[in-house]
């Protein structure tokens, strides 16, 4: 039987994971500093073809590969969010469907899909749980433009 402690940071990691969801779909990238990972984060989005390293690198190669006039819309719906607590620590492993809308030249947009899992450390902070570490591991694609290879 899980105790108050453990169900209350489950329930607040989970709901790190949520935030983290809204805030890239709300392009509010730089806000992932402070109410997301910790200071030291390690961030791998290289399986997709995208950053590795820490919160700077992150947030740099987000907000250039995010904008509107790239992805005017995605969404980021999390699912079978597995976590485990270790007293100030915690690891995830968490479901990612991912719709993107992107604009491609000389067509209409186009809508794409990926299946991800995140897999991630957390660790207990002064501001509440954060995010230490994310990978992203590739489940599948579909309908990615041609120039994409993913």
């Amino acid at each position: 039987m899980l105790s108050q402690q453990e169900l209350s940071d489950r329930f607040e990691i989970q709901d790190l994971v949520f935030r983290y969801a809204e805030l890239i779909d709300t392009k509010q990238i730089d806000r992932l500093r402070d109410d997301v990972f910790t200071e030291d984060a390690h961030i791998d989005y290289g399986v997709m073809g995208g950053s590795v390293g820490d919160v700077d690198t992150t947030l740099e190669f987000l907000n250039s590969a995010l904008t509107d006039a790239l992805f005017p819309n995605s969404q980021h719906l999390n699912a079978n969010v597995q976590i485990k607590v270790d007293a100030d620590s915690a690891t995830g492993r968490v479901m990612c469907f991912n719709p993107m809308e992107m604009v491609v030249a000389g067509s209409d947009n186009q809508t794409y899909f990926l299946g991800l899992w995140y897999v991630d450390e957390y660790r207990r902070t002064t501001r509440g749980w954060r995010i230490s570490r994310r990978e992203e591991v590739k489940s599948w694609v579909f309908n990615t433009p041609d120039f994409m290879n993913l």
